[in-house]
């Protein structure tokens, strides 16, 4: 059964790997987590750390389009133009099979 932890336990714990006192892995033992959510938790936390003081105005700019939606996007137009290029092919590359 996967086990859920609220966002201060995983923020204290991230603290505490960040001070760097003590290791992961006694950090771990104390909290009876594994290590790699320690390792994991603490990474995402300086990752996401600069988004704590960004303006609301930064933040709007950096979000506009996820990198998900700019990949779907590419694809969506790659098959479209795949599409296209195959009937102008046909229609006016080919005039003898009319």
């Amino acid at each position: 059964m996967k086990k859920n932890y609220d966002s201060k336990f995983k923020s204290r714990v991230a603290l505490e790997a960040i001070q760097g006192m003590r290791s992961i892995a006694e950090i771990a033992g104390e909290h009876n987590i594994h290590p790699n959510l320690v390792g994991q938790w603490k990474r995402k936390l300086l990752d996401e750390s600069a988004d704590v003081f960004a303006t609301k105005a930064e933040k709007h700019q950096e979000k506009k389009y996820s990198e998900d939606d700019l990949m779907r996007k590419i694809g969506q137009l790659e098959v479209e133009n795949d599409f296209l290029r195959k009937k102008y092919d046909s229609l006016f590359l080919k005039p003898e099979k009319r």
